[in-house]
């Protein structure tokens, strides 16, 4: 069934105001991240290779607007806690974020992943045995992650990561990796 729209034949001042607010309306919830990259970007990959589990996975997540439901159910499994197997829904804006530091790194390789999700009980114990873990850590909420990039500086992708001003980026030199979260914009 085609549906068309015939424009009243005179439109007075309160057609015109009820029209634009409709169109005004529609537009703010269409999300902002489809008109934003609707002409630069047809769709957003991600590559990840967890240090813990030997997985790697090379994906495209997003296209054309519409985040892909089997992808993305991929990805928070490579990202689950390795050491309790438990999976957590990850914020599909941490993939956005890494997709988008990882085109401006300019690599081709995964982002290595020291860790992804952690349930309470393994952020717990991380607490307790080292020095750093926060008792409310984002990893917990699926909105964490600790990588590094083989290849790539790790003060660079401090850089790139606090250019983003997305959330937090910790620097962990020591250790060789950086923490980003999509919790408020913060350094450390």
């Amino acid at each position: 069934m085609k549906m068309s729209w015939n424009p009243p034949s005179t439109m007075n001042r309160r057609s015109f105001l009820k029209l634009g607010a409709a169109g005004t309306m529609a537009a703010t919830m269409t999300p902002t991240s489809v008109f934003a990259n609707s002409i630069e970007e047809r769709h957003r990959s991600i590559s990840l290779y967890n240090l813990h589990t030997g997985e790697s996975i090379r994906t495209t997540y997003w296209e054309e607007g519409i985040y892909h439901a089997e992808a993305l159910q991929e990805l928070n499994h490579l990202l689950r806690d390795h050491r309790t197997n438990e999976m957590h829904v990850i914020d599909s804006e941490l993939f956005d974020l890494l997709h988008r530091i990882h085109q401006h790194s300019g690599k081709k390789q995964p982002f290595h992943v020291i860790s992804g999700y952690r349930s309470p009980k393994t952020n717990a114990m991380l607490n307790r045995t080292t020095n750093g873990v926060a008792k409310k850590s984002l990893h917990m909420e699926g909105k964490a992650i600790d990588i590094r990039l083989p290849g790539f500086e790790l003060q660079n992708l401090r850089k790139i990561a606090m250019k983003e001003q997305v959330g937090g980026v910790g620097f962990y030199p020591k250790s060789n990796f950086v923490h980003v979260d999509t919790g408020r914009v913060r350094y450390w």
